[in-house]
């Protein structure tokens, strides 16, 4: 089996010293750039599965990085950050980063959420009874983790999708918040509702043709969200 390579962003030599070294203790491979134009670079020249991105940099930072990369990858991104604003972090999440951590942090907390974010790329939440799901227009294709609308296909990041295909595969439920959170990103998740919030816009802006007054994921006020089902 191919280890995961993980790029680790950071201007600090001594945080990537430390990551790298935690990393690759827990059987993965690592790249290191001390800079934002660095990782960018190493993004086209190199195979990467993961990328862990310090957000305060010189020059080019790390929001800027996220904007860029997500213009034409979905590798997973993980920001770490001294800015444990509110603000920062839904601008990060909002940008496309899958998740948002803050500084000082524990190596095992940054362990479980890089697992979280490989198993959103690969492992579906729940293994779905049917092949597929169909809904006005929104198909969603299990085993190739496709989704279209009208027959357009939807790039959708590996946070996303799972995110999607939960509701998807729950579509006769209203799901509370905590129980979506705790399902598809874990139980460690269960109180970032922001993270939800940021996520559930994400996909409307992708798959509503009016985000604002949306057709398939329904907000229930209080309780949660449910995707509509009708045929």
């Amino acid at each position: 089996m191919n280890k995961k390579r993980i790029l680790v962003v950071d201007d600090d030599p001594a945080i990537l010293r430390l990551l790298s070294t935690n990393l690759k203790a827990r059987g993965y491979e690592t790249t290191t750039a001390n800079n934002g134009e660095e990782s960018l670079e190493v993004m086209q020249s190199e195979l990467v599965d993961l990328i862990i991105l310090d957000i305060m940099m010189p020059r080019v930072d790390g929001v800027e990085v996220c904007r860029r990369i997500r213009e034409w990858s979905d590798v997973p991104i993980i920001i770490l950050s001294a800015r444990g604003d509110e603000k920062d972090k839904v601008k990060c999440l909002d940008l496309g980063a899958d998740d948002y951590l803050t500084k000082p942090f524990g190596i095992s907390e940054l362990i479980a959420r890089i697992k979280t974010a490989f198993r959103h790329r690969g492992d579906p939440t729940v293994a779905p009874a049917q092949s597929s799901f169909v809904c006005d227009g929104l198909e969603i294709n299990y085993a190739k983790r496709r989704v279209t609308i009208n027959g357009r296909e939807i790039p959708l990041t590996p946070t996303e999708y799972s995110l999607l295909q939960h509701l998807a595969v729950n579509s006769d439920k209203v799901l509370t918040h905590t129980m979506i959170l705790q399902s598809v990103w874990g139980i460690e998740y269960s109180s970032e509702k922001e993270y939800l919030r940021v996520f559930v816009g994400r996909l409307r802006r992708k798959l509503e043709p009016d985000p604002k007054n949306p057709r398939y994921i329904q907000t229930i006020p209080g309780v949660g969200y449910h995707l509509a089902s009708m045929a």
